[in-house]
């Protein structure tokens, strides 16, 4: 399956007024695309839909209620006359021990993370049932890894995998001409640990190796256009995938190292941070003290499977040529 260009596609986005969400609108407007931005902070979108100018509109919304999100897809429909690609980027996290964290904590993340997740694939899937394109959720490698002080933001990732595979399967089996893609990110250099909820005494951070937004932004676009089941961005968070996978025993001792490099040395900066009300918002990066990858080669080359294979090819050919040729030389006695 294939969609159109960017240049003909209207995309709407959500979680658009911050980190990974306004790098995708940015980017895709820079492309060419159409762009419908739904976010919590109005005040932000109107800043991000001048700087786009025409061809954006904007919706304020809370994607945890239903009617908000349908709202979103009226407003693509009224300004654009519809939609062709859903992306689902909305979400916070919670930093501290499950025992601590206080219920409706739990509560408001997961009715983002998850039933925002939830309630965009919906109404975005019955308007693409009849038209086509893509449907895009941004999950995290917490989709397949637990992290200890971030139990709920693991939890709710690990649903949204469980769901956006599942409505895969659904559409597949009605004959939906609609693809559904799961972008699971690593640490991503986003505002995100500055606007958790944070429960800790230190100020959070993300593990190393971090990652630009750009790059999920450029994964995101892509399964636009091209689209494929699983994009993992960043080959730093593959590799912890495949070592849980390969001895999960050994990945749960890792326990109080993944704790540590969750804080950073200072106190505190706001820790009521975003989770129920929308504050922090406008910035694509956030200041990891750590050193932030330019691009993730890993992710580069999973986008481009057969270019990937023919680069591998035409190596594997020349080392064989290079043998064989050693092999076949006289020898000079």
């Amino acid at each position: 399956m294939t969609h159109k260009p960017l240049r003909e596609q209207v995309i709407v986005i959500t979680g658009a007024s911050s980190g990974i969400g306004l790098a995708t609108a940015r980017m895709a407007a820079e492309r060419g695309a159409r762009v419908v931005l739904a976010a919590r902070s109005g005040e932000v979108l109107a800043q991000v839909a001048t700087e786009l100018g025409p061809k954006a509109a904007y919706v304020v919304a809370d994607v945890g209620r239903r009617e908000d999100v349908r709202a979103i897809a009226d407003k693509a429909v009224a300004t654009f006359g519809g939609f062709d690609t859903w992306v689902n980027v909305a979400g916070l996290t919670v930093y501290g021990p499950l025992s601590e964290i206080a219920y409706e904590d739990h509560q408001r993340l997961i009715q983002t993370n998850l039933w925002g997740t939830v309630n965009g694939s919906l109404v975005a899937a019955e308007h693409l049932r009849q038209r086509g394109g893509a449907l895009i959720n941004v999950g995290s490698i917490a989709s397949d890894l637990a992290f200890p002080f971030q139990g709920l933001y693991a939890t709710s990732k690990h649903a949204v995998k469980g769901f956006t595979d599942t409505l895969r399967m659904e559409l597949i089996a009605e004959g939906a001409p609609v693809s559904v893609t799961l972008v699971k990110p690593a640490s991503i250099d986003t505002p995100l640990p500055n606007r958790a909820r944070n429960y800790m005494d230190r100020q959070p951070t993300l593990p190393p190796p971090i990652y630009p937004p750009e790059e999920v932004a450029n994964a995101i676009l892509h399964a636009a256009v091209h689209p494929q089941r699983d994009i993992v961005v960043g080959g730093g968070g593959k590799l912890f995938v495949m070592g849980k996978e390969f001895a999960p025993g050994a990945y749960d001792e890792l326990a109080p190292a993944i704790i540590a490099l969750q804080k950073r040395s200072e106190p505190p900066r706001d820790p009521q941070g975003a989770l129920h009300a929308p504050r922090h918002a406008g910035e694509v990066r956030g200041d990891p003290p750590v050193y932030v990858m330019r691009t993730s080669a890993y992710t580069r080359a999973t986008l481009h499977p057969l270019a990937t294979a023919g680069v591998l090819a035409a190596g594997l050919a020349a080392t064989a040529a290079v043998i064989l040729g050693t092999r076949s030389r006289p020898r000079h006695r």
